[in-house]
């Protein structure tokens, strides 16, 4: 597959980037592995914690699923940033509008990641492990949509062109 033929840089966004864009991006990365190796999938805060680890909270959670991501460290989200991404994927609805107003050019590439199930993420931050429990709950459960639709896509699309177009945007 070419480089138009699937999603080949994938970027998950938040707030802090420090809860919930570390887990999903390690999930999504976990999920598409195998599938399709090929795959680059980063994350990002629009208003990141710029340098911080993931919060212990959610590094605990992912060893827990065999996940390792406490060599992760925040990044802020800029328009070049976006500019060489594929996808992005956001936890809430107003986060689509804050990358859109950052870098415009964005359009039509962002959505997000609880789209197929039309449902957000809530923010854990500062939170019990109760709430990044339900957030790891319902980020698994985007992450599986979002794979398995890659996957069919990435399939259907090997002789039909570029999946970005098999997208409509959420906004």
């Amino acid at each position: 597959m070419g480089p138009i033929d699937m999603f080949n840089r994938i970027l998950i966004v938040c707030i802090g980037n420090i809860c919930r864009s570390p887990m999903a991006e390690a999930l999504l990365a976990s999920r598409l592995a195998d599938s399709h190796p090929e795959v680059k999938v980063d994350s990002a805060g629009l208003g990141a914690l710029v340098g911080h680890s993931a919060d212990p909270i959610a590094q605990e959670l992912m060893q827990e699923r065999g996940i390792d991501i406490s060599g992760h460290r925040a990044r802020q989200l800029t328009p070049e940033m976006s500019g060489q991404y594929d996808l992005i994927l956001t936890m809430e609805e107003s986060q689509i509008y804050d990358v859109l107003t950052a870098d415009p050019s964005a359009w039509g590439k962002v959505h997000c990641l609880g789209k197929w199930d039309d449902f957000t993420i809530p923010d854990p931050y500062h939170q019990s492990r109760g709430f990044f429990e339900l957030a790891l709950t319902l980020i698994d459960q985007g992450v599986t949509d979002w794979a398995s639709r890659i996957s069919s896509m990435g399939t259907a699309s090997k002789d039909s062109g570029s999946l970005r177009g098999s997208l409509p945007p959420d906004v």
